[in-house]
């Protein structure tokens, strides 16, 4: 019978192997410019994606509470039923990192999704959709915060 030892020597021979064959997967990282995660507003965040100016559109919907009791946990959603959405953005305004979620979408996906973000003070919300045909579009809402999440 072999020992718990034995069994993890060999386990990390296997793993050694498939490694110098190059059989296992690498680190994996962002496919996103970091300037996009570090910018503070929205024209920061588009201008860091390659996104043209943003026009307002009723087409992209943005949905969350008029009130958050606790900016820790605020679910909000974004929505388009626009054909040829490449990207929907989440970004809030007063966040210190205005981008909150990018969802990546093409043809065989609904553009619909909902997450929750964290919110430090009562700020403007926008969901944004970034179009094949270079068009940015986007919704704004203000969602008020009583009870803060960015540590406060």
């Amino acid at each position: 019978m072999q020992t718990r030892r034995e069994m993890l020597q060999r386990s990390a021979g296997v793993a050694g192997l498939l490694a110098g064959l190059g059989l296992l997967p690498g680190v994996a990282q962002a496919a996103y410019p970091q300037a996009a995660f570090d910018a503070k507003n929205l024209a920061d965040t588009l201008k860091a994606l390659g996104a043209g100016a943003p026009v307002e559109s009723k087409d992209v919907v943005l949905t969350g509470p008029d009130i958050a009791e606790n900016g820790a946990v605020v679910q909000v959603g974004c929505a388009t039923a626009l054909p040829g959405v490449k990207r929907m953005l989440l970004l809030v305004e007063k966040n210190p990192n205005a981008l909150s979620a990018i969802f990546e979408c093409n043809d065989a996906i609904e553009s619909a999704f909902t997450t929750r973000v964290k919110m430090g003070q009562s700020s403007n919300v926008y969901a944004v959709a970034l179009m094949g045909d270079g068009r940015t579009l986007f919704s704004q809402k203000e969602i008020k915060v009583t009870l803060g999440g960015c540590g406060g």
